[in-house]
């Protein structure tokens, strides 16, 4: 489903707005098992680390269809960016997850509930479905994700930290911003009071009756949670370039060829490769390989252009001296390790749909939304 490569992830585009977008809106729900994908775009892998972009998405999905025909396929799209930007505007809600991580799983690290779960070896078969479908597939339906997250809080009873930690380890579009806050809204604490509580008519309705005996809690209270979090100011404001300089590439902007920079002459472009000795959420084998090949792929696009390119470790940005520019890793694991480790010749560079964007990611997506069509129009 999911080859390491741009030719591949812009076929895959290609043929989802040629094929499957017109019917996106009705079918998006469906989740027909991991071999039946067609009703859905999988596109998230790509765009989550910058191979795809969402401005060429819309843009490609807008020469074909018109915002009214495609708005929901659209809205989905910019969800991601409305995530990432609600969370730049609130980092310490990142802060105190990590903190409340880091204590839950010394707490259950012996739970044999919690082991059963990541195990899938509980007693609701379509949750033990789906985390073997996490596992060997690296992916789950949207709609799954929204099932398996209520499953795990209000019918097994484990907390929402853990579970955004399961998803992070095995997802190949685990994205710090879009997990986190999903699973937050889940529990009831995104949007404090309001709950998403899978049913078994739901489940039965949308995988079209895959599963059975599913029994589950569906009339829990949402999770309380009476920590508050006010708005910080930021301006995003880019770093002064100039041609001497170094370019840092993380791996949510690997594509460099689709950057608002990609006609900037830099020194050298370095993408940085981030372990799990230096993650706080320790990656699958098989996401560290996706994220890997990713870089490989688009060094080996960069040097035929005869741009000077190289992989190199993230740990390797304390022993650099020189002042780097970097497109911005956004709120995650890589720039926990620059702020941690006080990296401040370090300078970021932002995307201008984020810059443009994020000013309205201030209150819930439903404002957001009504911004949509005034982003398509400046990006597309």
């Amino acid at each position: 489903m999911f080859e390491p490569r741009r030719d591949f992830a812009v076929k895959k585009l290609t043929n989802f707005i040629d094929n499957n977008l017109v019917e996106y809106s009705k079918l998006r729900n469906f989740d027909f098992g991991p071999d039946k994908r067609t009703n859905i775009s999988c596109l998230s892998p790509y765009i989550t680390h910058g191979i795809l972009t969402e401005k060429e998405v819309m843009k490609l999905s807008l020469k074909k269809y018109s915002l009214p025909k495609i708005e929901k396929f659209i809205q989905e799209v910019l969800w991601r960016v409305y995530w990432k930007g609600w969370l730049e505007l609130r980092p310490n809600v990142w802060m105190d997850y990590i903190i409340d991580l880091n204590n839950l799983k010394l707490e259950y690290k012996d739970n044999k509930d919690y082991l059963d779960a990541i195990e899938g070896k509980t007693s609701i078969e379509c949750f033990n479905t789906w985390v073997n479908e996490l596992k060997n597939h690296n992916y789950l339906h949207n709609h799954a994700r929204m099932w398996f997250a209520s499953i795990w809080i209000f019918t097994l009873g484990l907390p929402w930290q853990l579970g955004a930690e399961f998803f992070m380890k095995y997802l190949f579009d685990g994205d710090s911003a879009s997990n986190t806050l999903g699973w937050r809204w889940v529990a009831g604490i995104q949007t404090k009071g309001k709950n998403y509580v899978a049913s078994e008519w739901n489940i039965k309705k949308f995988t079209n009756n895959r599963f059975s005996n599913i029994k589950l809690n569906e009339n829990p209270v949402p999770i309380m949670d009476d920590r508050n979090y006010s708005i910080v100011n930021n301006n995003f404001l880019n770093a002064n370039l100039s041609n001497d300089q170094s370019l840092l590439i993380f791996e949510n902007n690997l594509s460099f060829d689709q950057t608002d920079f990609k006609d900037q002459s830099f020194k050298n472009i370095y993408f940085i490769y981030n372990e799990n000795q230096t993650r706080q959420m320790k990656l699958d084998e098989k996401v560290l390989t996706f994220k890997r090949s990713l870089i490989e792929d688009q060094i080996k696009n960069l040097k035929s252009k005869s741009l000077n390119c190289e992989i190199i470790n993230i740990q390797d940005l304390k022993s650099m001296e020189e002042n780097l520019l970097a497109l911005y890793p956004s709120i995650g694991e890589n720039l926990d390790y620059v702020n941690k480790n006080n990296l401040k010749n370090i300078n970021f560079l932002y995307r201008k749909i984020d810059q443009y964007s994020w000013k309205y990611c201030n209150k819930g997506f439903f404002n957001f939304k009504s911004y949509i069509p005034k982003i398509v129009q400046e990006f597309i």
